[in-house]
This record gives structure tokens, C-alpha cells and sequence, in this order.
């Protein structure tokens, strides 16, 4: 055989390979919306099936999310071992607005909503905490899309939803959209049936999990679930 009909061949036989070699699933970008009303991130039969009930006006919750994030979406999420189901715990009208404005959009927007509310928690909680009673008032007054968009413009969530693809409009929708207020505020009512007390809190494979409300606590609950 000449060498550059041996090149050829073996070049063939590389693509042939290729083709054939199995290709392994990457589950990150694997978000559904759950019965539940949930988003479940990963492979749906992962062996450990993860909940967080989570507010987004919770400093602890921030917190984990920050620790958390890496480890569970490189180690536990993307190779299938394990998948996370987020759950909102509303806490008050700002909470409200930040769980519909994570749920904005189809499910595999949620992720990158999720992490965006989260990561700049630090700045628009400074305005909640120095919010005036005139403000306040705003937030609890009027219909649903009139309270949404208050506390959207106090907080900067109308910048935030623009850097994710989000116009006002389109975000005015979510914010006036009754089915998701009324689906978020039943997975509050149905998680505090179950017993969660406070956010961030955790179920595993249908189990609350006591007294682990951080990653350093939780980490070693999820470890233990991989063992014989």
C-alpha cells in the first residue's frame, strides 16, 4: 500500500472508531420541571436524589450555593451519580419575586436564573434590609404585577433578568404570571407539611435530613449514600 493510501486508510479507520466509541452524558444542562413545581437538575434516576428548599432572601442559602456549587455539578451532577431538585421557601414579598423571576422563562433557563439571583443576593439584600415603610407598602399593595414590578425596580431585578436575555416585558410577564405565584407558594405550604423548618434545608432520596443546612454538614449525608 502507498503511504498516502495508508494515511488515508488509517484516518478512516480513526473516524470509524469515533463514530462508534460511546458517547458519555454530560447531565448539567438536564433541567425539568417536577410535579412537584420544582427544577430538577440532572439525571432524574440518579441513586441520590437531592432536594433544597431554598429562599432567596436567605444569607445561609447564598452561602451554600457559593460552597456547594462546583463540587455538586462537577462530582455528583454531571457524571448522572446524583441529581437536585430546587424548591422555593417563600419567605416574604421579595422572596416572592425572586422565585418567579428564577422561574422565568422554560426550565432550562432556570439554572443560570437560579445562580444570578443568588451570586448578587449581597447587593439587592442591602436595599431590602434598608427599605422604608413606603416601599414596603408597595411591595404588598395592588395586583400581582403591580407588587412584582415594586419590588423589581427597588431591587434591580429588572437588570438582573436583562442580563439574562430578559426584557421588561418579557420579565412583566412572569411577574404577572398567577399560575407560577400559585405553584411556588404550594411548594412552601407542601415542604413545611414535610417538616422543613427553615432554608436552606435538604431531602435525600425523600428523607429530610436534621441538622444539615450548610455544604460541610450535608457533603458527608450525600457521601454516605454512594457507600455498599
Amino acid at each position: 500500500m502507498k503511504p498516502i493510501a495508508r494515511v488515508l486508510a488509517l484516518a478512516a479507520t480513526t473516524l470509524t472508531l469515533t463514530a462508534a466509541a460511546p458517547r458519555t452524558m454530560v447531565w448539567n444542562n438536564t433541567v425539568a420541571l417536577t410535579s412537584e413545581g420544582g427544577h430538577l437538575i440532572g439525571n432524574p434516576d440518579a441513586k441520590v436524589q437531592l432536594v433544597e428548599y431554598v429562599s432567596y432572601t436567605c444569607l445561609e442559602c447564598r452561602k451554600f450555593t457559593i460552597q456547594s456549587d462546583g463540587a455538586l455539578q462537577i462530582g455528583y451532577v454531571a457524571p448522572g451519580r446524583l441529581s437536585i431538585e430546587v424548591r422555593h421557601l417563600v419567605q416574604n414579598p421579595v422572596d416572592q419575586v425572586a422565585a418567579m423571576l428564577a422561574d422565568c422563562g422554560p426550565p432550562e433557563r432556570f439554572a443560570l436564573n437560579h445562580a444570578a439571583l443568588m451570586r448578587s443576593q449581597d447587593r439587592w439584600l442591602a436595599i431590602f434590609e434598608r427599605a422604608s415603610s413606603a416601599q414596603k407598602q408597595r411591595w404588598s399593595y395592588g395586583t400581582l404585577l403591580t407588587r412584582g414590578r415594586a419590588v423589581a425596580e427597588d431591587m434591580g431585578f429588572y437588570r438582573i433578568m436583562e442580563s439574562r436575555g430578559f426584557d421588561r416585558s418579557a420579565t412583566d410577564a412572569c411577574l404577572g404570571d398567577a399560575e407560577l405565584a400559585k405553584r411556588i407558594g404550594e411548594q412552601g405550604k407542601a415542604g413545611y407539611a414535610a417538616g422543613v423548618k427553615m432554608a436552606p434545608s435538604f431531602m435525600i432520596n425523600g428523607t429530610l435530613i436534621d441538622n444539615a443546612h450548610d455544604w460541610d454538614a450535608l457533603r458527608p449525608e450525600i457521601d454516605a449514600r454512594f457507600k455498599p
